[in-house]
């Protein structure tokens, strides 16, 4: 993992410095990895809605001892459902090891918190994708494109306050503490 962290690191830093001075390095990594998944993201959505579901409607089932459920899904929301399967773990292990590295919490709680955005995420951009399609009548794949953008943002102030944020110190308090009190 760590060398290919490090590729990865070359390859986006290596695009950093004539954007250095209006964004910080992090910022940039973040813009990189999460612009590069979201690319995918959204080619996985189109080749989702029109090769593999042929932008037809689709069924769920949930099997639960004897008895089968089935729930009906519309084609936009079943390959957003297919997209994130795949980028979701994918964004997880760039946030933690490329962009947000410096993080001291342990990797459990990062997984618990990115769960939690990742879901909270997920709600947010369903409500988006029918309120673009289903009352705005935008067409599927440019709704999903404007949701990211949205989304990109809350995401990463999220991620960078909560999901990633660096654990302060018992020292570090007792310096702050000492700090103040002069």
């Amino acid at each position: 993992m760590n060398r290919i962290r490090h590729y990865i690191l070359l390859f986006i830093d290596f695009f950093h410095p004539p954007f250095a001075r209006w964004i910080d390095q992090q910022t940039f990594r973040y813009l990189a990895c999460g612009g590069g998944n979201q690319l995918l993201n959204i080619f996985i959505y189109w080749f989702s809605l029109h090769m593999l579901l042929h932008e037809l409607d689709s069924s769920i089932l949930f099997i639960h001892g004897k008895s089968v459920t089935t729930i009906a899904v519309g084609a936009d929301i079943a390959s957003y459902i297919i997209a994130s399967s795949i980028t979701i773990p994918i964004g997880f292990i760039l946030s933690k090891y490329v962009v947000f590295q410096e993080s001291n919490l342990k990797g459990r709680i990062q997984l618990f918190r990115y769960a939690v955005l990742t879901a909270t995420c997920f709600f947010l951009n369903y409500l988006f994708l029918k309120l673009f399609i289903d009352v705005l009548g935008f067409y599927p794949t440019p709704s999903q494109t404007l949701t990211i953008i949205v989304l990109a943002v809350f995401s990463y102030i999220v991620q960078r306050t909560f999901t990633f944020k660096i654990k302060s110190s018992p020292e570090d308090i007792a310096v702050s503490i000492d700090t103040f009190e002069e």
